[in-house]
């Protein structure tokens, strides 16, 4: 999976963020489409990691609900409200969400049944959350705080283009 992207399968998920987090800005910074920028970014994540899913849930601000947005992996939910569940919770606190056992989170809403742990990243604009980053996987405890500060340059990314992009 990953050497589709030119990263080596013997790499640490450190070096994999490194090399990642130098090549966001040429993947994306000459797209103005958000959800073409989306797209490839829940590709790229899901090839260089192999997780069950990988996507967005955008913030439907008219009807106060997640509303599913460009992803890679099985049929997933198509909206979430506040309150319910690990992306409800990055919503609501504006904080990241590194649940190591999803069936140990109380509210957790099942999209997947194989899905055993759980990373949701929001994307903060002028102080909003207006999207979380979606990351399931089938192992228990998979996510670690390298994945979080991993992600840290792709955040940083969304939160700056978002309102950029179209």
């Amino acid at each position: 999976m990953a050497e589709s992207l030119g990263l080596s399968p013997e790499s640490s998920r450190r070096e994999r963020y490194a090399e990642l987090s130098s090549r966001w800005e040429a993947l994306l910074g000459a797209e103005p489409n958000r959800v073409a920028n989306l797209a490839n970014i829940a590709a790229v994540l899901k090839e260089a990691f192999g997780w069950h899913w990988v996507g967005f849930y955008l913030v439907d601000f008219e009807r106060d609900e997640l509303v599913l947005g460009p992803f890679q992996g099985p049929l997933a939910c198509t909206r979430l409200f506040h309150g319910k569940g690990v992306c409800a919770a990055a919503w609501d606190t504006k904080e990241v969400q590194l649940v190591p056992d999803v069936h140990a989170f109380e509210g957790h809403v099942a999209c997947s049944s194989l899905t055993a742990s759980e990373l949701v990243l929001p994307v903060v604009v002028n102080g909003q959350v207006v999207a979380v980053l979606d990351i399931d996987s089938v192992t228990p405890g998979d996510f670690i705080s390298a994945d979080v500060e991993g992600m840290n340059a792709l955040m940083d990314l969304l939160s700056n283009q978002w309102l950029v992009w179209e």
